[in-house]
């Protein structure tokens, strides 16, 4: 039992929960000080991180059986657990259904609108890995998913929406679309081959890069604009300006012509994007604010 839920969480690249994981908590903590005056507690920041957790593995989990056949014949995914062998679909689906408990009891030990709310953030887990099946903005959905966190974990402990919550909702959606294209890239000739929806299938790889380029900048505007709606100071925005920087570096890593610094780019760059930015709001909210 253990060495297969190993597999499953190799499977999810658990790893990748660096994207997500410190945007909701800068969600949490941001919507806590800005509409309450206070950090969160930590109760609230680890039901929140259990939710994360019970989400994204229910949600990366329902991708890899919902697209095994695809996952089969394409050259880059055929070595994944379930087409592989070394994963039986349901146990895949056990697991699944132990991810939404989690994400469930965890939301219940938060704001009651995370209840309430919660249908539709079950829907668009479920729903996303269908979407490459006939549309190209599936990117799109994806990065609206994904975005859900910061969203989630700000209605988790104010339970209310604020125009800076949508604020930031959009540009982590934008963010996560973005560098998406980037990835699906990759699949460009399979995609074509086999009737997959994608933005690259769509546009051809060079306009998809810049279609990446013209979101990012969209949520380059995003980082700068959370500073002037909120008393967010100086060391914040060094911090977005940094993220900024390594968010268009990654344009600079992958060109057209040469796609061999796609994984570095996705990981690598988004990965260290997320982290500095919760940090350095993380240190100005500290430092500055409640100091």
């Amino acid at each position: 039992m253990i060495r297969k839920l190993g597999i499953i969480l190799e499977m999810i690249k658990f790893e990748h929960t660096v994207f997500a994981l410190p945007f909701a908590y800068m969600g949490a903590i941001l919507g806590a000080v800005v509409m309450q005056g206070h950090l969160p507690s930590w109760a609230q920041i680890g039901w929140v991180s259990l939710a994360m957790f019970g989400a994204r593995s229910a949600a990366m989990s329902l991708n890899r059986v919902i697209d095994k056949t695809i996952d089969l014949h394409n050259p880059r995914t055929k070595n994944r657990a379930i087409p592989a062998g070394l994963l039986k679909s349901a146990e895949v689906l056990v697991f699944i259904l132990a991810s939404f408990a989690i994400l469930i009891w965890a939301a219940s030990n938060l704001a009651p609108i995370a209840m309430k709310l919660m249908p539709i953030a079950v829907f668009f887990l479920v729903v996303y890995s269908y979407t490459k099946r006939f549309t190209w903005l599936c990117h799109i959905v994806l990065g609206m998913t994904i975005a859900l966190s910061p969203l989630g974990g700000w209605i988790a402990v104010t339970g209310k929406f604020d125009a800076v919550a949508w604020l930031l909702y959009v540009t982590v959606a934008l963010w996560i679309a973005g560098f998406d294209i980037i990835y699906a890239t990759q699949d460009y000739e399979y995609d074509c081959e086999h009737g997959v929806h994608s933005i690259p299938a769509q546009f051809g790889i060079a306009g998809s890069l810049w279609i990446a380029r013209a979101l990012h900048g969209i949520t380059a505007c995003g980082f700068v604009t959370l500073f002037m709606m909120t008393e967010l100071s100086w060391l914040y925005l060094f911090g977005a300006v940094l993220s900024i920087t390594l968010l268009f570096y990654q344009h600079y890593m992958v060109k057209p012509t040469d796609l061999s610094r796609v994984q570095t780019a996705f990981f690598g760059m988004n990965g260290t994007l997320s982290v500095v930015l919760f940090l350095f709001t993380m240190a100005d909210l500290l430092a500055v604010r409640l100091w």
